[in-house]
């Protein structure tokens, strides 16, 4: 298996407002020092993320402008099963290079959507 993040990959956290995406981040952020560069929430843009060790983030209103505005080349999405689909599309057409989603429970046919648009460019969806 390649390596597909280093230290210097720019991650990008959809749903980091969460509990999932908080909790998921702040463990990245203290144990890994992993570079999280900011969230996405469509309503939420513009605002900060603070963590419990006071490190704060930006929150953006969509996954391009975090990308524009950070350089982000990696998604991580804590977002819930009914809006884990759109999520990942948004992602993909942002262009984001890595894109990873551990919600579990999207419905199968949000999936059949998301993998006929990624047909379009060079992505593959791996299953663990």
């Amino acid at each position: 298996m390649s390596i597909l993040i280093n230290k210097e990959t720019k991650i990008l956290v959809q749903g980091l407002t969460g509990k999932t995406g908080t909790f998921h981040t702040e463990q990245a952020l203290s144990y890994f020092d992993t570079k999280m560069v900011g969230g996405t929430h469509p309503k939420k843009g513009g605002t900060n993320w603070t963590s419990t060790n006071g490190k704060e983030l930006p929150i953006f209103a969509s996954v391009e402008e975090g990308r524009d505005a950070t350089g982000a080349t990696a998604s991580v999405i804590y977002v819930p099963p009914a809006g884990a689909a759109a999520a990942i599309e948004e992602a993909i057409d942002a262009g984001i290079d890595l894109i990873t989603c551990i919600t579990e429970g999207i419905p199968v046919m949000d999936m059949v959507r998301v993998k006929k648009q990624t047909r379009k460019f060079k992505f593959t969806i791996n299953r663990w």
